[in-house]
């Protein structure tokens, strides 16, 4: 196919001229930054479509008619030229590439595999960008603000859509990641685990109902309530994390003028190293059993000691023990101290100074492991109050508590040793990986929407989105095309790469 690109570059070439003088012409001298700025933007912008138009053509131009390989070895005739729409970054564009078809047999455009074309229109560049967005704010601001800067139209659904596909590889991803430096490593290797709501679209919980689901929505659809419907239904997201920290040694004492804000002097905490956090509506076996996964590539030969920090949901330390049974499980003291709390407002309200100095004395004897004796003390104190009283059920019901985690709770020991006693980290994934977002103003969701969110927010959040999209890349062109991608092309564009 003959293509005379003489006229288009000489355009393109007039185009930059005019550039050129845009920014050094007399008219310069009265613009202001803002007004010039905008104007180059959109000037470059325009550029950069005819750019790679060019490129697109030229590489038409190159393409061979000759037969093509097909199934069982046959040869397949050229048929004609096939239109294709590509929606880039710059914008619209279309184009004919070569098409060969034979009778009985899957027509071919070999083009499409050697430009390494995604499966839909939308270029890798574009729908990444406006994940970028959406893994922070709503589809809908995501949409808006591709429209505001690049003048672009991107429907909702083919971003949703998007990021349904393009999450598909993450946990294949972190399969084959290379190991962290063993000098990289602290010696203790800490797991946390956590739930945490989300809001769902109500035919993610018509089975916690009798009768018919209602009209399916969106992701982020509302459906009328019916009769007796709470307002919203949640389901839990399994949030983890693992990393690996220097111990950092404190006495019983100094932890507790860390919680009740006194003026001692504070060391210097360890960071933890090479974090890695995620989390799903999969459920606690396979979000666990992923964990355990993860916990196994970290555990070499840098790891000492082995922690595994949660509240005291039975389940999921159940499911803990069962899947990380080499880890001691810590009860996370934060959650502990909560409950002391909430015992000192049953026994004292919430205006009698009496109650942060009964807290504090618990608090410190459960930190030097007394735990037996604040126990006891619990229960009888519960026993001189009223049977059918309040403050009563309380401490029973944190005497329990304590007692049904008693063995997870040998604070003196931990801290001895210099381990983490509080789950601020997983804490931290809860709040901001998952409530964050899956909990903006009126959203619900269905399971596959938000797991694919989360996934790709905890990529984001883990420093690893652009190395992660081109494994997904890679990965793709192989699946869609057979064969492995060539990317010797990346060198040679490093090297030609504008300073």
């Amino acid at each position: 196919m003959s293509f005379n690109s003489t006229p288009m570059i000489h355009q393109l070439r007039t185009d930059f001229e005019q550039l050129l003088t845009l920014v050094t012409g007399p008219e310069a001298q009265t613009a202001t930054l803002n007004q010039m700025e905008r104007s180059l933007f959109r000037q470059v912008l325009r550029l950069g479509l005819k750019l790679l138009q060019l490129f697109l053509m030229t590489r038409v131009a190159a393409e061979s008619h000759a037969p093509q390989p097909g199934a069982d070895q046959t040869r397949v005739p050229y048929h004609s030229q096939k239109s294709l729409d590509y929606f880039s970054i710059f914008g619209k564009l279309t184009y004919e590439r070569a098409y060969f078809y034979t009778p009985g047999q899957a027509g071919l455009s070999p083009l499409d595999a050697a430009l390494s074309l995604p499966a839909r229109c939308y270029s890798d560049l574009l729908m990444e960008s406006a994940e970028v967005l959406a893994v922070d704010g709503a589809y809908d601001k995501s949409v808006e603000v591709l429209s505001r800067l690049l003048g672009l139209s991107v429907p909702k659904l083919a971003l949703e859509t998007s990021v349904t596909e393009h999450s598909s590889l993450v946990q294949a991803f972190y399969a084959q990641q290379a190991p962290v430096p063993v000098e990289d490593e602290g010696p203790i290797l800490v797991v946390q685990a956590d739930g945490k709501g989300v809001p769902m679209v109500r035919r993610e919980t018509a089975d916690l109902r009798t009768g018919p689901p209602r009209p399916r929505a969106g992701d982020m659809g509302k459906v009328r309530r019916g009769k007796g419907d709470k307002k919203t239904r949640k389901k839990e997201a399994i949030a983890i994390a693992v990393y690996t920290i220097v111990p950092y040694r404190r006495t019983p004492q100094e932890v507790v003028d860390a919680l009740f804000k006194k003026d001692r002097p504070v060391s210097d905490r360890p960071a933890p190293s090479h974090k890695r956090i995620f989390a799903s509506l999969k459920g606690k076996p396979a979000s666990l059993q992923l964990l355990a996964d993860w916990a196994a590539q970290r555990d070499g030969p840098a790891i000492q000691l082995r922690v595994a920090l949660t509240d005291g949901a039975k389940a999921l330390q159940d499911q803990l023990q069962m899947k990380l049974s080499h880890f001691t499980l810590v009860l996370d003291f934060i959650h502990v101290d909560e409950y002391l709390w909430k015992a000192g407002t049953a026994l004292y309200g919430e205006t009698d100074p009496h109650r942060a100095v009964w807290v504090e004395t618990q608090a410190l004897d459960l930190l030097s492991s007394r735990t037996a004796q604040v126990i006891q003390r619990l229960e009888d104190k519960a026993k001189t109050l009223k049977p059918r009283s309040q403050a009563r059920r309380v401490l029973q019901q944190v005497a329990g508590y304590l007692r049904r985690n008693q063995a997870h709770m040998d604070y003196a020991t931990y801290l001895q040793r210099g381990w983490p006693i509080g789950t601020g980290v997983i804490e931290g994934v809860c709040r901001h990986l998952v409530k964050d977002r899956l909990e903006l103003s009126g959203m619900r969701w269905a399971k596959a929407g938000a797991n694919a969110l989360l996934a790709l927010r905890a990529v984001n959040e883990n420093g690893d989105w652009d190395e992660y999209h081109q494994f997904r890349r890679t990965q793709r062109h192989e699946q869609l095309y057979g064969v492995p991608l060539d990317e010797s092309w990346l060198d040679l564009a490093e090297r030609l790469e504008i300073n």
